[in-house]
Protein backbone atom coordinates (compact mmCIF):
# COMPACT_ATOMS: atom_id res chain seq x y z
CA UNK A 1 0.00 0.00 0.00
CA UNK A 2 1.33 3.80 -1.04
CA UNK A 3 -0.71 6.86 0.38
CA UNK A 4 0.20 10.24 1.56
CA UNK A 5 -1.60 11.31 4.62
CA UNK A 6 -1.64 15.27 5.96
CA UNK A 7 -3.90 14.16 8.81
CA UNK A 8 -3.52 11.61 11.82
CA UNK A 9 -6.84 10.42 11.55
CA UNK A 10 -7.13 9.06 7.63
CA UNK A 11 -3.20 7.32 8.64
CA UNK A 12 -4.40 5.42 11.17
CA UNK A 13 -7.33 3.87 9.39
CA UNK A 14 -4.72 3.04 6.34
CA UNK A 15 -2.31 1.59 9.09
CA UNK A 16 -5.14 -0.19 10.70
CA UNK A 17 -6.18 -1.36 7.21
CA UNK A 18 -3.31 -2.66 5.75
CA UNK A 19 -2.38 -4.96 8.64
CA UNK A 20 -5.91 -5.79 8.75
CA UNK A 21 -5.32 -7.01 4.72
CA UNK A 22 -2.21 -8.60 5.81
CA UNK A 23 -3.59 -10.68 8.83
CA UNK A 24 -1.29 -9.22 11.55
CA UNK A 25 -2.81 -10.04 14.91
CA UNK A 26 -4.32 -7.37 17.12
CA UNK A 27 -1.79 -6.93 19.19
CA UNK A 28 0.90 -6.23 16.64
CA UNK A 29 -1.57 -4.62 14.80
CA UNK A 30 -2.48 -2.41 17.17
CA UNK A 31 1.93 -1.92 17.88
CA UNK A 32 1.92 -0.64 14.45
CA UNK A 33 -1.45 1.72 14.69
CA UNK A 34 0.38 3.25 17.97
CA UNK A 35 3.97 3.53 16.63
CA UNK A 36 3.57 4.76 13.03
CA UNK A 37 1.35 7.81 14.30
CA UNK A 38 3.49 8.85 17.37
CA UNK A 39 6.31 9.30 14.76
CA UNK A 40 4.34 10.78 12.18
CA UNK A 41 2.32 13.50 14.97
CA UNK A 42 4.99 16.01 14.69
CA UNK A 43 5.30 15.97 10.95
CA UNK A 44 1.45 16.27 10.77
CA UNK A 45 1.16 18.91 13.55
CA UNK A 46 3.38 21.17 11.48
CA UNK A 47 1.13 20.80 8.64
CA UNK A 48 3.69 18.08 6.25
CA UNK A 49 2.45 15.32 4.97
CA UNK A 50 4.04 11.82 5.29
CA UNK A 51 4.03 8.98 2.98
CA UNK A 52 3.44 5.23 4.08
CA UNK A 53 4.32 2.14 2.09
CA UNK A 54 4.50 -1.19 2.62
CA UNK A 55 5.85 -4.16 1.00
CA UNK A 56 6.62 -7.64 1.64
CA UNK A 57 10.34 -9.10 1.91
CA UNK A 58 12.16 -12.14 2.52
CA UNK A 59 13.92 -12.61 5.75
CA UNK A 60 16.68 -13.11 4.76
CA UNK A 61 18.27 -15.57 8.12
CA UNK A 62 15.02 -17.47 8.33
CA UNK A 63 13.67 -17.21 4.48
CA UNK A 64 10.15 -16.48 5.95
CA UNK A 65 8.12 -13.40 4.71
CA UNK A 66 7.95 -9.77 5.87
CA UNK A 67 6.05 -7.00 5.88
CA UNK A 68 8.27 -3.63 5.39
CA UNK A 69 6.10 -0.84 6.64
CA UNK A 70 8.24 2.37 5.86
CA UNK A 71 6.84 5.75 7.15
CA UNK A 72 8.66 8.59 4.87
CA UNK A 73 8.44 12.20 6.04
CA UNK A 74 9.49 14.27 2.74
CA UNK A 75 9.69 17.93 4.57
CA UNK A 76 10.88 16.99 8.41
CA UNK A 77 13.32 18.95 9.19
CA UNK A 78 14.18 16.74 12.46
CA UNK A 79 14.76 13.38 13.08
CA UNK A 80 11.35 11.77 14.05
CA UNK A 81 11.06 10.10 17.64
CA UNK A 82 11.39 6.40 17.60
CA UNK A 83 12.39 5.59 21.38
CA UNK A 84 10.32 3.92 23.42
CA UNK A 85 8.05 3.19 20.59
CA UNK A 86 5.62 0.13 21.35
CA UNK A 87 6.97 -1.30 18.16
CA UNK A 88 10.74 -0.83 17.98
CA UNK A 89 11.55 -0.36 14.17
CA UNK A 90 13.97 -1.54 12.16
CA UNK A 91 17.83 0.00 12.36
CA UNK A 92 18.20 2.69 9.71
CA UNK A 93 20.89 1.65 7.06
CA UNK A 94 24.12 3.48 6.82
CA UNK A 95 25.01 5.60 3.78
CA UNK A 96 27.07 3.49 1.50
CA UNK A 97 30.40 4.70 0.31
CA UNK A 98 30.40 8.31 -1.70
CA UNK A 99 26.74 8.56 -0.59
CA UNK A 100 25.11 11.61 0.65
CA UNK A 101 22.67 11.53 3.62
CA UNK A 102 18.96 12.52 2.08
CA UNK A 103 17.42 14.74 3.54
CA UNK A 104 13.93 12.40 3.48
CA UNK A 105 14.26 10.95 6.83
CA UNK A 106 12.36 7.35 6.91
CA UNK A 107 11.21 5.13 9.45
CA UNK A 108 10.84 1.45 8.84
CA UNK A 109 9.24 -1.49 11.02
CA UNK A 110 9.68 -5.45 9.32
CA UNK A 111 6.92 -7.73 10.64
CA UNK A 112 6.67 -10.75 10.18
CA UNK A 113 3.41 -12.55 8.43
CA UNK A 114 1.32 -15.48 9.53
CA UNK A 115 2.14 -18.74 7.93
CA UNK A 116 -1.16 -18.39 6.07
CA UNK A 117 0.62 -14.92 4.36
CA UNK A 118 1.88 -14.54 1.11
CA UNK A 119 3.99 -12.13 -1.37
CA UNK A 120 1.07 -10.28 -0.82
CA UNK A 121 -1.95 -9.47 1.52
CA UNK A 122 -4.56 -12.00 1.33
CA UNK A 123 -5.21 -12.70 5.10
CA UNK A 124 -8.53 -12.36 4.76
CA UNK A 125 -11.21 -12.32 1.94
CA UNK A 126 -12.31 -8.82 0.26
CA UNK A 127 -15.69 -10.04 1.87
CA UNK A 128 -14.66 -10.44 5.38
CA UNK A 129 -12.82 -7.53 5.40
CA UNK A 130 -15.43 -5.47 4.27
CA UNK A 131 -17.70 -7.25 6.95
CA UNK A 132 -15.33 -6.09 9.22
CA UNK A 133 -15.06 -2.06 9.55
CA UNK A 134 -12.81 -0.31 11.46
CA UNK A 135 -14.90 -0.27 14.47
CA UNK A 136 -14.71 -3.82 14.62
CA UNK A 137 -11.11 -3.72 14.35
CA UNK A 138 -11.09 -1.46 17.07
CA UNK A 139 -12.58 -3.49 19.36
CA UNK A 140 -10.89 -6.68 18.42
CA UNK A 141 -7.68 -5.07 19.54
CA UNK A 142 -9.18 -3.97 22.70
CA UNK A 143 -10.11 -7.20 23.44
CA UNK A 144 -7.08 -8.87 22.87
CA UNK A 145 -5.06 -5.82 25.30
CA UNK A 146 -8.14 -6.89 27.53
CA UNK A 147 -6.43 -10.34 27.15
CA UNK A 148 -3.32 -9.55 27.72
CA UNK A 149 -4.00 -7.81 30.89
CA UNK A 150 -6.14 -10.24 32.39
CA UNK A 151 -3.81 -12.84 31.59
CA UNK A 152 -0.79 -10.57 33.27
CA UNK A 153 -3.04 -9.98 36.24
CA UNK A 154 -3.74 -13.85 36.90
CA UNK A 155 0.51 -14.30 36.60
CA UNK A 156 0.75 -11.89 38.92
CA UNK A 157 -1.49 -13.47 40.95
CA UNK A 158 0.13 -16.59 40.81
CA UNK A 159 3.40 -14.80 41.27
CA UNK A 160 2.02 -13.39 44.27
CA UNK A 161 0.74 -16.71 45.70
CA UNK A 162 4.18 -18.36 45.10
CA UNK A 163 6.69 -15.46 46.38
CA UNK A 164 4.35 -15.63 49.84
CA UNK A 165 4.35 -19.01 50.38
CA UNK A 166 8.64 -18.65 49.35
CA UNK A 167 8.29 -16.16 51.94
CA UNK A 168 6.88 -17.81 54.28
CA UNK A 169 9.52 -21.27 54.14
CA UNK A 170 11.82 -18.32 54.20
CA UNK A 171 10.70 -16.85 57.71
CA UNK A 172 9.92 -20.67 58.67
CA UNK A 173 13.24 -21.72 58.34
CA UNK A 174 14.62 -18.48 59.84
CA UNK A 175 12.65 -19.21 62.80
CA UNK A 176 14.31 -22.39 62.85
CA UNK A 177 17.70 -20.99 62.62
CA UNK A 178 17.38 -18.36 65.36
CA UNK A 179 16.01 -21.48 67.39
CA UNK A 180 19.22 -23.43 66.34
CA UNK A 181 21.57 -20.50 67.47
CA UNK A 182 19.43 -20.23 70.60
CA UNK A 183 20.35 -23.82 71.63
CA UNK A 184 23.94 -23.55 70.23
CA UNK A 185 24.09 -20.07 72.74
CA UNK A 186 22.54 -22.19 75.79
CA UNK A 187 25.24 -24.93 74.81
CA UNK A 188 28.35 -22.68 74.23
CA UNK A 189 27.11 -20.74 76.99
CA UNK A 190 26.26 -23.78 79.47
CA UNK A 191 30.15 -25.41 78.60
CA UNK A 192 31.43 -22.39 79.09
CA UNK A 193 30.36 -22.19 82.33
CA UNK A 194 30.97 -25.47 83.20
CA UNK A 195 34.60 -24.60 82.14
CA UNK A 196 34.97 -21.45 83.62
CA UNK A 197 33.55 -23.27 87.04
CA UNK A 198 36.70 -26.11 86.94
CA UNK A 199 39.08 -23.61 87.09
CA UNK A 200 37.84 -21.58 89.68
CA UNK A 201 39.09 -23.62 93.33
CA UNK A 202 36.27 -25.03 94.95
CA UNK A 203 34.44 -23.32 97.67
CA UNK A 204 36.32 -23.00 101.18
CA UNK A 205 34.82 -22.88 104.34
CA UNK A 206 37.02 -21.46 107.07
CA UNK A 207 36.15 -21.04 110.84
CA UNK A 208 36.06 -16.99 111.87
CA UNK A 209 36.25 -16.25 108.64
CA UNK A 210 33.38 -14.99 105.64
CA UNK A 211 34.89 -15.75 102.48
CA UNK A 212 32.97 -14.54 98.63
CA UNK A 213 34.19 -13.56 95.12
CA UNK A 214 32.75 -12.31 91.70
CA UNK A 215 34.52 -12.75 88.46
CA UNK A 216 33.32 -11.06 85.19
CA UNK A 217 35.05 -11.72 82.01
CA UNK A 218 35.79 -8.53 79.26
CA UNK A 219 34.36 -10.92 76.78
CA UNK A 220 30.92 -12.73 77.95
CA UNK A 221 31.56 -15.67 75.39
CA UNK A 222 35.25 -16.41 76.73
CA UNK A 223 35.02 -18.44 79.78
CA UNK A 224 37.48 -16.56 81.71
CA UNK A 225 40.78 -13.88 80.87
CA UNK A 226 44.10 -13.52 82.33
CA UNK A 227 42.01 -12.81 85.86
CA UNK A 228 41.99 -15.33 88.71
CA UNK A 229 42.74 -16.48 92.00
CA UNK A 230 43.07 -19.37 94.52
CA UNK A 231 42.59 -20.27 97.62
CA UNK A 232 43.17 -22.70 100.45
CA UNK A 233 44.77 -23.40 103.77
CA UNK A 234 48.11 -24.51 104.96
CA UNK A 235 48.82 -26.79 107.44
CA UNK A 236 49.01 -24.45 110.39
CA UNK A 237 45.34 -23.33 109.43
CA UNK A 238 46.49 -20.29 108.25
CA UNK A 239 44.47 -18.82 104.90
CA UNK A 240 45.99 -18.32 101.64
CA UNK A 241 44.86 -16.20 98.66
CA UNK A 242 46.51 -15.94 95.62
CA UNK A 243 44.86 -12.95 92.96
CA UNK A 244 46.29 -13.21 89.21
CA UNK A 245 46.39 -11.03 86.44
CA UNK A 246 48.17 -12.44 83.63
CA UNK A 247 48.85 -10.29 80.24
CA UNK A 248 46.46 -10.28 77.57
CA UNK A 249 42.72 -12.05 77.00
CA UNK A 250 41.25 -14.89 76.18
CA UNK A 251 42.73 -18.91 76.80
CA UNK A 252 46.45 -17.95 76.64
CA UNK A 253 46.13 -15.62 79.57
CA UNK A 254 43.98 -18.23 81.43
CA UNK A 255 46.88 -20.35 80.86
CA UNK A 256 49.57 -18.10 81.76
CA UNK A 257 47.61 -17.21 85.27
CA UNK A 258 46.93 -20.78 86.18
CA UNK A 259 50.33 -21.12 85.42
CA UNK A 260 51.23 -18.80 88.45
CA UNK A 261 48.37 -19.98 90.77
CA UNK A 262 49.63 -23.44 90.63
CA UNK A 263 53.51 -22.72 90.85
CA UNK A 264 52.58 -20.11 94.03
CA UNK A 265 50.54 -23.06 95.85
CA UNK A 266 53.33 -25.60 95.15
CA UNK A 267 55.48 -23.11 96.81
CA UNK A 268 53.16 -22.31 99.27
CA UNK A 269 52.91 -26.00 100.63
CA UNK A 270 56.19 -26.47 100.46
CA UNK A 271 56.37 -23.84 103.04
CA UNK A 272 58.73 -20.81 101.13
CA UNK A 273 58.28 -17.89 103.24
CA UNK A 274 55.84 -15.53 101.59
CA UNK A 275 58.24 -12.56 100.48
CA UNK A 276 60.09 -15.10 98.72
CA UNK A 277 57.38 -17.09 96.56
CA UNK A 278 56.78 -14.39 93.55
CA UNK A 279 60.59 -14.18 92.97
CA UNK A 280 61.00 -18.04 93.42
CA UNK A 281 57.72 -18.65 90.75
CA UNK A 282 59.53 -16.35 88.37
CA UNK A 283 62.39 -18.61 88.22
CA UNK A 284 60.50 -21.71 87.76
CA UNK A 285 57.83 -20.16 85.32
CA UNK A 286 60.27 -18.10 82.83
CA UNK A 287 62.12 -21.09 81.51
CA UNK A 288 59.21 -23.28 80.91
CA UNK A 289 56.46 -20.35 79.48
CA UNK A 290 59.02 -17.44 77.95
CA UNK A 291 57.13 -13.85 77.56
CA UNK A 292 54.63 -14.40 80.77
CA UNK A 293 53.47 -11.78 82.47
CA UNK A 294 51.31 -11.87 85.46
CA UNK A 295 51.04 -9.31 88.69
CA UNK A 296 50.26 -10.88 91.83
CA UNK A 297 48.54 -10.28 95.36
CA UNK A 298 49.53 -12.98 98.16
CA UNK A 299 47.16 -12.96 101.57
CA UNK A 300 47.77 -14.96 104.50
CA UNK A 301 45.58 -14.49 107.21
CA UNK A 302 45.14 -16.43 110.47
CA UNK A 303 41.41 -17.05 111.04
CA UNK A 304 42.04 -17.23 114.68
CA UNK A 305 43.97 -14.06 115.99
CA UNK A 306 43.13 -12.04 112.45
CA UNK A 307 47.11 -11.29 111.27
CA UNK A 308 47.25 -10.47 107.97
CA UNK A 309 50.78 -10.38 106.03
CA UNK A 310 50.51 -9.36 102.43
CA UNK A 311 52.95 -9.97 99.57
CA UNK A 312 52.69 -7.72 96.17
CA UNK A 313 54.41 -8.25 92.61
CA UNK A 314 52.90 -5.03 90.86
CA UNK A 315 49.13 -5.89 91.63
CA UNK A 316 46.11 -3.03 92.59
CA UNK A 317 46.65 -3.05 96.63
CA UNK A 318 44.06 -4.37 98.80
CA UNK A 319 41.49 -1.76 100.27
CA UNK A 320 40.89 -2.28 104.23
CA UNK A 321 37.56 -1.11 105.20
CA UNK A 322 37.44 -1.01 109.05
CA UNK A 323 33.86 -1.78 111.16
CA UNK A 324 34.08 1.91 111.78
CA UNK A 325 34.46 2.57 108.09
CA UNK A 326 37.65 4.18 107.81
CA UNK A 327 39.10 2.19 104.65
CA UNK A 328 42.83 2.69 103.58
CA UNK A 329 44.91 0.92 100.62
CA UNK A 330 47.29 -1.48 101.79
CA UNK A 331 50.51 -0.61 99.68
CA UNK A 332 53.34 -2.85 99.60
CA UNK A 333 55.88 -2.55 96.61
CA UNK A 334 57.32 -5.27 94.63
CA UNK A 335 57.05 -6.62 90.87
CA UNK A 336 55.63 -9.33 89.12
CA UNK A 337 56.21 -12.56 87.72
CA UNK A 338 57.41 -11.85 84.37
CA UNK A 339 59.29 -8.64 85.31
CA UNK A 340 62.84 -7.16 85.58
CA UNK A 341 63.47 -7.51 89.39
CA UNK A 342 60.34 -9.70 90.05
CA UNK A 343 59.02 -10.07 93.95
CA UNK A 344 57.57 -8.19 96.88
CA UNK A 345 59.86 -5.77 98.96
CA UNK A 346 58.69 -6.51 101.32
CA UNK A 347 55.89 -8.00 104.13
CA UNK A 348 53.41 -5.62 104.85
CA UNK A 349 51.50 -7.01 108.06
CA UNK A 350 48.19 -6.21 109.88
CA UNK A 351 45.35 -7.71 112.44
CA UNK A 352 41.86 -7.93 110.99
CA UNK A 353 39.20 -6.96 113.54
CA UNK A 354 36.04 -8.55 114.02
CA UNK A 355 33.75 -6.74 111.12
CA UNK A 356 36.63 -5.58 108.97
CA UNK A 357 35.90 -6.11 105.39
CA UNK A 358 39.10 -7.14 103.25
CA UNK A 359 38.78 -6.38 99.58
CA UNK A 360 41.14 -7.94 96.57
CA UNK A 361 40.71 -7.20 93.08
CA UNK A 362 42.18 -6.99 89.95
CA UNK A 363 42.51 -3.96 87.80
CA UNK A 364 39.05 -4.09 86.02
CA UNK A 365 37.19 -3.10 88.88
CA UNK A 366 38.97 0.35 89.23
CA UNK A 367 40.09 1.45 85.61
CA UNK A 368 36.48 0.71 83.62
CA UNK A 369 36.52 4.43 83.39
CA UNK A 370 40.68 4.47 82.38
CA UNK A 371 41.51 6.74 85.19
CA UNK A 372 43.06 4.47 88.16
CA UNK A 373 42.69 6.98 90.81
CA UNK A 374 39.54 8.43 90.62
CA UNK A 375 38.76 4.62 90.27
CA UNK A 376 40.40 3.75 94.10
CA UNK A 377 38.03 6.48 95.36
CA UNK A 378 35.02 5.07 93.71
CA UNK A 379 35.98 2.22 95.45
CA UNK A 380 36.21 2.76 98.91
CA UNK A 381 32.70 4.63 98.74
CA UNK A 382 31.46 1.29 96.92
CA UNK A 383 32.48 -0.92 99.80
CA UNK A 384 30.72 1.75 102.63
CA UNK A 385 27.95 1.49 100.71
CA UNK A 386 27.71 -2.01 100.61
CA UNK A 387 29.44 -2.72 103.88
CA UNK A 388 26.19 -3.84 105.93
CA UNK A 389 25.20 -6.44 103.28
CA UNK A 390 25.26 -10.22 103.43
CA UNK A 391 28.98 -10.94 102.53
CA UNK A 392 28.32 -13.19 99.64
CA UNK A 393 26.41 -10.25 97.80
CA UNK A 394 29.20 -7.60 98.18
CA UNK A 395 31.74 -8.75 96.09
CA UNK A 396 28.95 -8.17 93.30
CA UNK A 397 27.29 -5.04 94.16
CA UNK A 398 30.28 -3.62 94.50
CA UNK A 399 31.35 -4.67 90.93
CA UNK A 400 27.83 -3.22 89.28
CA UNK A 401 28.55 0.11 91.13
CA UNK A 402 31.95 0.37 89.73
CA UNK A 403 30.66 -0.40 86.21
CA UNK A 404 27.71 1.72 85.67
CA UNK A 405 30.05 3.37 83.00
CA UNK A 406 32.61 1.31 81.15
CA UNK A 407 35.26 2.74 79.03
CA UNK A 408 37.86 0.14 79.08
CA UNK A 409 36.46 -3.27 79.83
CA UNK A 410 38.33 -5.93 81.36
CA UNK A 411 37.98 -8.67 83.42
CA UNK A 412 37.18 -7.90 86.82
CA UNK A 413 37.64 -10.10 89.99
CA UNK A 414 36.22 -8.70 93.06
CA UNK A 415 37.16 -11.09 96.32
CA UNK A 416 35.86 -10.03 99.79
CA UNK A 417 37.09 -11.81 103.19
CA UNK A 418 35.53 -10.27 106.69
CA UNK A 419 36.71 -11.42 110.02
CA UNK A 420 33.37 -12.75 111.64
CA UNK A 421 32.01 -10.96 114.70
CA UNK A 422 32.12 -13.61 117.75
CA UNK A 423 29.16 -15.30 119.26
CA UNK A 424 27.32 -13.40 122.08
CA UNK A 425 28.21 -14.78 124.95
Amino acid sequence: MNGTFSSLSALRSAVRGTARRYGLPPDVRSRLVLSVTEVAAAELAAGRSVTFTTDVETDRDHGTPIMAATLTAPQAVAPPPTMDLPLPPAPPPGPMAGETLSPTLAVTWNIALPQDSASQPRGRSRRQLALMDEEAALDEELRTALATVDSLTTEHRLLKHELAETNGGVLALYVQLEERDEQLRKAHGSMLQELEDALRPAPLTVDGLELAVHYEPADPHAPTGGDLYDWFTLPDGTLHITIVDALGHGVRSTRSALDVTHAVRTLALEGHPLQSILTRAHELLTPLAPGLMATALLARIDPVTGDLQLANGSHPPALLLREDGSARYLEVPGRGVGFPLPGSERLLQTRLAPGDLLILYTDGLTESRRNPIEGELRLIEAARHHADKPLRDIPGAIATDMHTLVLHPDDTLALAIRVAQPPPA
